[in-house]
Parts: C-alpha cells; structure tokens; sequence
C-alpha cells in the first residue's frame, strides 16, 4: 500500500552536476509557483543557483523526471546555510512533499545554523523544524515574509 498518492524520488544534486534540461526544469516550476501562480514578478535568476556550493534537491515521479518540488541549499560563510525557493507543482500539494525536502536539506546541514526568509502564512510548519522568527514581517515583492533561524546544536 503507498503512503502517498503521487510517489516521488528525492533527488540531491550540487550545481556543477546539474544537467541544463535539470536547471531548466527547476527554474521552470519555480516561475510557474512564484512567478505565475503568486503573481509576483521578482528576479529569479540571482546568480546563485551554480555556485560551486549550492546543492538542489527535488522530487519527481515515478512517470517523468519533471520536479513535483523543489529546495535549493545554499552555503553561506561561516558555514551557516541558507534554505529557499521552496516550492511545490500545484497538483502535487498537500502530500508532504515540502516536509520530505526540508528533512533531507537539514539531514545535509546536520548541526549547522540555517536561515530562511519564510512566506508568513507558512511559519508554522518552518517552527516544526525548530526555526524560530527573528525581526519584524517585512514585504519582499509584495508577500509578507519573516526571516527565521535554526541555530546550530
């Protein structure tokens, strides 16, 4: 018996092993959630998604290798790690798919400090994963967001 309706294949790869068709899948879906969906226009391509130290984790079907979710990990100075673009296909929500991507992203950091800029509305499920907000709610691109930390342990 499945757990999950749609069963996905976590995938973990750093920047300079992602193939072009893999890099144009992620950025797709993260256009079409954030872009299109959310109606917020913002510079996706920041210049940080093939930083020799940026790894990317999604996962697909068992039909097609196209991301149903996505998280990108990247490592800052200090060896804090900051968590973002996490998204997930429409038609793939609500079946734990963000959850799976944000265990294997701390499995990868293990007792480092991590940050993340959290849409406000999804607070609660970050605090599940032991990140505390920090600051005030500010806007970025028009969405209320909060800054929030995981210290190391």
């Amino acid at each position: 018996m499945r757990t999950h309706p749609f069963p996905a294949t976590l995938r973990r790869v750093w920047a300079q092993d992602l193939t072009p068709t893999q890099l144009y899948a992620m950025i797709r879906l993260r256009v079409d959630v954030f872009v299109v969906e959310q109606s917020c226009p913002y510079p996706e391509l920041d210049g940080r998604d093939l930083e020799p130290t940026t790894r990317h984790f999604w996962l697909h079907g068992e039909d097609s290798a196209e991301p149903l979710a996505y998280l990108r990990l990247l490592e800052e100075r200090g060896g804090r790690f900051r968590i973002g673009r996490i998204c997930t296909a429409r038609a793939a929500r609500g079946q734990g798919f963000s959850r799976r991507l944000m265990e294997a992203a701390l499995a990868e950091i293990g007792r480092a400090e991590s940050v993340l800029d959290a849409q406000t509305y999804v607070t609660a499920f970050y605090a599940s994963f032991g990140f505390v907000a920090e600051g005030s709610e500010y806007l970025e691109d028009g969405i209320p967001h909060v800054r929030m930390r995981r210290a190391a342990n």
